[in-house]
């Protein structure tokens, strides 16, 4: 037992060196960051889709909807989105899903929007299945959003060559494509009580990435500041070539989080913050991140099936908009929750 425990342990070293060789220098990836505008923009899912599948499989990929609502991204001065994916919509029809996030991307470019891929994710529903997604439940937030690879299949080391192939498939087919502004390899490693059950992963998701060597950047984002936590955030941050970071709370904290990320002198990018009950606003935090030179991806856009007006812990049976959104910014008709956060979004963009 301790000689398996051993060579395991050496393992899971050896990954970790291995995804560190071919990672950018802090130096390539300022002198990158230098010919990039600001980043700003939301995590996109158009309003029509409950979640990543619905999104990209064949039956329900929206081109009219996504047109639409990436044209209001653009309208607000908005250049960067990011984007879940999901290995299912891969293995059940790799050629279709190659071609859809071809067809994603150009639109996007027709509306001045690069885009940020998100590979694997630990958030949400454990389960989840090819073809017709679940309707919304009434009033609960992202009741479809399913996690990416979920429990049975991480534990399968069958399951691990799929994830494999999958990301390296992407990955060598988009690994030149200048849409792509960045990969964001893993979402939240470690949410839904896994902790440092999604440290080797983790490990193995860099290193299938180092192997293809992408020409966009490389990165996870740290997003839970609990001890508990610590492995998975050193290996994030010590592995990734622009740092990213999640922060729904007030702006001073906010802004002390950057001091913090600061030590590793790499780029800084925002990829998840706004949440208005807990005074993550942008009229307060977006400023601050321009200031930065820090990039400001949101969460959510329009309103639609993920339900995210609602408060990740606070259902509403009844189904009644919210006074106070949680996140979002349009509703599906094109209005907008509120008239002076649009203003303080064009005043940083440079809209009229």
């Amino acid at each position: 037992m301790k000689r398996t425990l051993f060579l395991l342990s050496l393992l899971f070293m050896g990954v970790g060196a291995f995804a560190r060789q071919g990672m950018w220098t802090a130096q390539k990836a300022t002198a990158w960051y230098k010919t990039e505008p600001w980043m700003r923009g939301c995590n996109f899912q158009p309003s029509s889709a409950i979640n990543q599948l619905e999104m990209f499989q064949g039956d329900t990929f929206d081109r009219q909807t996504i047109d639409k609502e990436l044209g209001w991204a653009e309208g607000l001065g908005l250049n960067t989105m990011r984007v879940f994916l999901h290995h299912v919509a891969w293995t059940s029809d790799k050629t279709g899903f190659k071609k859809r996030l071809n067809d994603y991307l150009a639109i996007s470019t027709r509306h001045g929007i690069k885009t940020m891929f998100v590979f694997f994710d630990d958030c949400w529903n454990d389960e989840y299945h090819a073809g017709k997604q679940p309707a919304p439940k009434t009033g609960v937030h992202n009741s479809g959003w399913v996690r990416d690879p979920g429990t049975v299949i991480r534990n399968n080391a069958d399951s691990l060559k799929m994830l494999e192939s999958y990301v390296k498939d992407i990955l060598t087919t988009f690994k030149n494509d200048k849409r792509i502004v960045m990969w964001d390899l893993y979402n939240e490693p470690g949410n839904s009580q896994y902790v440092d059950k999604s440290l080797a992963l983790l490990k193995s998701i860099f290193s299938w990435a180092r192997e293809v060597n992408p020409s966009q950047p490389l990165t996870s984002g740290v997003w839970n500041y609990s001890p508990a936590f610590d492995n998975l955030n050193k290996y994030q941050l010590e592995n990734s070539d622009i740092i990213t970071y999640h922060h729904y709370g007030y702006v001073d904290f906010h802004q002390e989080k950057i001091r913090e990320l600061r030590k590793y002198n790499r780029p800084i990018v925002c990829t998840e913050y706004m949440a208005r009950r807990n005074g993550s606003l942008f009229q307060t935090v977006m400023p601050m991140l321009k200031q930065e030179n820090v990039g400001a991806i949101n969460w959510g856009f329009v309103s639609g099936k993920t339900n995210t007006i609602y408060a990740w812990d606070t259902p509403r049976p009844d189904g009644k908009e919210p006074e106070l959104w949680f996140h979002d910014i349009f509703r599906k008709d094109g209005s907008v929750f509120s008239g002076n956060e649009i203003k303080a979004i064009k005043s940083l963009t440079g809209k009229k």
